[in-house]
């Protein structure tokens, strides 16, 4: 019996060639877009859950500013992790981590290797994070100061297939470092990923015990753990169960008042490792909009995939109704009619879910280029078994049991007869699931095209100074003592127009200060600053428009002026600002310039207080305006500039437009996959209007025949076979532009500055919906319409 159930199916499937091959593509097109991108959402959740531990483990953040400077920072003073172990009995332990940031050049015999993931941390990292050492001692990974930890793949690039332990490198220019211990690679879905980890104690030597770091200009600090002032550590804290989180954060903000009554109130919070890659420390939002947002979207392509099957089967019913009844006369039962049209799905449904899963293997690197994860499709992986496993039955539910269903519920004597011809297809129930599909599909088109006006509208919004062609590098120690040498000698080249220095990148400036004060400071304000320190060639470099008062000139006085943004003046409530009193960390001076705001951060960011101070010594980073059409020749004498004072490490520069760009990456992958589902989406519906259109032609075969023989034209005939389609898809534009418009400005509230949602945008993704889906039907209908008339009266 079974046997014969997939024989009559599969000659079944091959009688119909075209509306099988409608059926087959579109579920396999469904499937390959919702499973990779179900696996990417996979991909996303599963981050730090290789940590047996991190439901116990919490990034340790802090509240600090005021007004529209009040943030969440997740970086606090080195203290809190020593306090918080020493005093508070829900801690079991604790780890800090201070990234010491890109291009750190490290060298073996000779070789010299710049690395971007370089920090500094406690011995606990290995135990709190899981990252156990392959080799080393676990109970004393870094024996001394001059230490060093590698991963596997760091000690494969260095030393190829030699034992690394005990191996010397240098840091720097001449700094030995000895690799005490080796750890494995850290998984691609962690958010601590380091390569070579330095002991915290070094960093305390170097930094208090024989630098410089003082409290209040007088009092030298012997050790990080005196100094309330330093917010750069990451702070993970392990926790015992069942802990009260509030709890530990108000602890934890007890401990720093203590100990600096003056930064009151300091709100600390904690945030599960469970949730740092997804969610915004302190804050609601984050990334996981974008996973809900695509796990949404792939249920939208199932389910337009699912429409398609489901409106070709029972549109299809009538042409099989003569099928049905005879196999009903002859004794055939609604069980057995039921079994048989689930069989046929279900192969149908077979065919494409092995077509998919082949398609995936040939396109996964392509699209792992394209959504910039390492995703891997391994069939013995039992999640992703788990995951399609899911998907099929989904699906196979979705697109067998009605059709099945109406298929085995014909009246045998009514459908010989031709009588249930109103009723077999159900039009009303189609028409549904026709305006479901295309709706589906109008918000998709909306929200790429606001994606990308909201992409175009960052790109091309003037940020207040002029980036044209401009690029920079970071100075080591030095060229920066040769800073005046470096730029006479690239002013002299034909692509140089000018050259400037910056204590601060300009296009993401992650520098903050909360250690300010001016006259007429509210005794509530904790305003934050952006602090940039400048030279006196700086401001005119980038044209900043100065609006009141004068630029640095170069005088000794400029170590006590201070230049501020219009937004710093109103938010320090300052009516005539030059001349006032101001003090930023441990120098007091005077306000002599105000200039236009600018965006310094990402336009996710509201423009925020900044002050520039004059401090050419405290500047490392160098800014180069070329020509453009000779940029390249300005880069190759940067490149021999920093040959000449920094050796064989390797230059690493930027220009601001790309650098710009780079703070969108998100964004961009966002857009280009929301445009990649989108034209999914409308090949899908469109191969469901294709086929629904091809049907409507072969039932009314007859009646074209008897219009055309009366005289109707090809346009007439062609208008009567669309008319229908054409109003689906209008209420399917009702439907799905306010949707649309809902969705879409919560994807733009995470913008401070953002387009407009205006009418033209629905105006024209309407259009566009119209269009192809018009095309779609007329490409059948005008087929239909010029057919020969006797012909068709003859078929009928």
């Amino acid at each position: 019996m079974i046997r014969n159930y997939f024989k009559t199916a599969w000659r079944n499937i091959r009688g119909n060639k075209f509306y099988t091959g409608i059926n087959v593509i579109g579920l396999a097109l469904a499937l390959v877009i919702s499973l990779f991108i179900l696996l990417w959402v996979q991909d996303e959740l599963s981050f730090n859950r290789f940590n047996t531990q991190a439901k116990n483990i919490y990034k340790v953040g802090v509240i600090g500013g005021t007004g529209p400077t009040k943030q969440v920072f997740s970086v606090v003073i080195a203290p809190v992790a020593t306090y918080a172990k020493a005093e508070l009995p829900e801690v079991k332990d604790a780890v800090r981590i201070m990234s010491i940031g890109g291009n750190t050049p490290f060298k073996y015999k000779g070789k010299v290797f710049t690395e971007d993931k370089v920090a500094f941390t406690d011995p606990s990292y290995f135990a709190i994070f899981g990252f156990n050492l392959i080799s080393g001692d676990k109970r004393d990974p870094f024996p001394s100061d001059q230490s060093v930890v590698i991963s596997r793949a760091v000690a494969e690039r260095y030393f190829g297939s030699e034992d690394p332990l005990g191996k010397v490198v240098i840091l720097g220019h001449d700094e030995p470092m000895k690799v005490t211990g080796v750890i494995d690679n850290a998984p691609a879905n962690s958010t601590v990923k380091y390569d070579l980890l330095l002991p915290m104690s070094r960093f305390n030597r170097l930094a208090y015990t024989e630098g410089n770091v003082n409290y209040d200009g007088k009092t030298r600090l012997a050790s990080m753990d005196a100094d309330w002032s330093n917010f750069s550590f990451e702070t993970y804290l392990h926790l015992k169960d069942g802990v009260n989180l509030n709890q530990v954060a108000k602890k934890l903000q007890a401990i720093h008042e203590r100990n600096k009554p003056e930064d009151k109130p300091v709100p600390y919070v904690t945030q599960s490792l469970l949730l740092t890659h997804l969610y915004k420390i302190g804050e609601s939002g984050g990334a996981i909009e974008t996973v809900k947002t695509f796990s949404i979207v792939a249920v939208m392509i199932l389910i337009i995939a699912c429409i398609n099957y489901i409106n070709l089967s029972t549109a299809r019913s009538m042409l099989r109704a003569r099928e049905v009844s005879m196999r009903k006369i002859i004794g055939a039962g609604k069980a057995q009619l039921f079994i048989q049209f689930v069989v046929e799905t279900a192969l149908v449904f077979a065919i494409a879910t092995i077509i998919a899963i082949g398609a995936m293997y040939v396109l996964l690197p392509f699209y792992n280029d394209f959504s910039g994860k390492v995703l891997t499709l391994s069939l013995s992986n039992y999640q992703i078994w788990l995951c399609i496993a899911a998907t099929l039955l989904f699906t196979l539910a979705a697109t067998s049991i009605y059709p099945a269903l109406l298929l085995s519920s014909f009246e045998p004597l009514k459908a010989l007869k031709g009588k249930i011809a109103g009723s077999l297809g159900n039009v009303a129930f189609r028409r549904v699931l026709v305006v479901v599909q295309f709706s589906v599909s109008v918000v998709l088109i909306v929200g790429t095209l606001i994606i990308g006006r909201q992409l175009n509208f960052i790109r091309n919004k003037n940020l207040g100074y002029d980036k044209e062609n401009v690029f920079s590098f970071s100075m080591r120690t030095d060229m920066q003592k040769h800073y005046d040498a470096v730029k006479a000698e690239l002013l002299k080249q034909p692509g140089v127009i000018s050259v400037t220095r910056l204590g601060a990148n300009i296009i993401n400036n992650q520098g903050w200060t909360g250690d300010n004060d001016w006259e007429g400071k509210a005794s509530t304000s904790n305003l934050l600053f952006r602090p940039v320190q400048v030279d006196e060639t700086s401001m005119a470099f980038f044209k900043f428009p100065i609006l009141e008062g004068k630029m640095f000139t170069g005088a000794v006085a400029d170590s006590a002026h201070f230049i501020v943004n219009e937004t710093a003046v109103k938010e320090m409530g300052l009516k005539n600002p030059i001349g006032k009193r101001m003090r930023l960390w441990k120098t007091n001076g005077t306000i002599t310039g105000v200039v236009k705001d600018f965006h310094i951060t990402s336009m996710h960011n509201k423009i925020e207080p900044v002050v520039f101070t004059y401090s050419p010594s405290n500047c490392w980073r160098v800014y180069v305006k070329t020509t453009g059409i000779q940029a390249h020749k300005a880069v190759e004498a940067a490149t021999q500039q920093w040959k000449q004072y920094n050796g064989q490490i390797p230059f690493n520069y930027s220009f601001l437009d790309e650098a710009f760009n780079n703070l969108y990456d998100k964004e961009q992958r966002t857009s280009a996959l929301f445009n990649l589902f989108s034209a999914v989406a409308i090949v899908l519906s469109c191969l469901g209007l294709l086929g629904l259109a091809t049907y409507t032609a072969q039932v009314k075969t007859r009646e074209i025949g008897i219009r055309k023989v009366l005289g109707a034209s090809v346009t007439g005939v062609v208008q009567l076979l669309t008319r229908e389609f054409m109003l689906l898809v209008g209420i399917s534009l009702a439907i799905a532009i306010p949707i649309a418009w809902y969705a879409m400005n919560q994807w733009l509230a995470d913008f401070a500055y953002r387009v407009t949602i205006g009418w033209q945008v629905f105006a024209l993704a309407g259009v566009f919906a119209m269009l192809i889906a018009f095309i779609t039907v007329s490409f059948q209908s005008v087929r239909a319409a010029l057919a020969n008339p006797i012909k068709s009266l003859r078929s009928e």
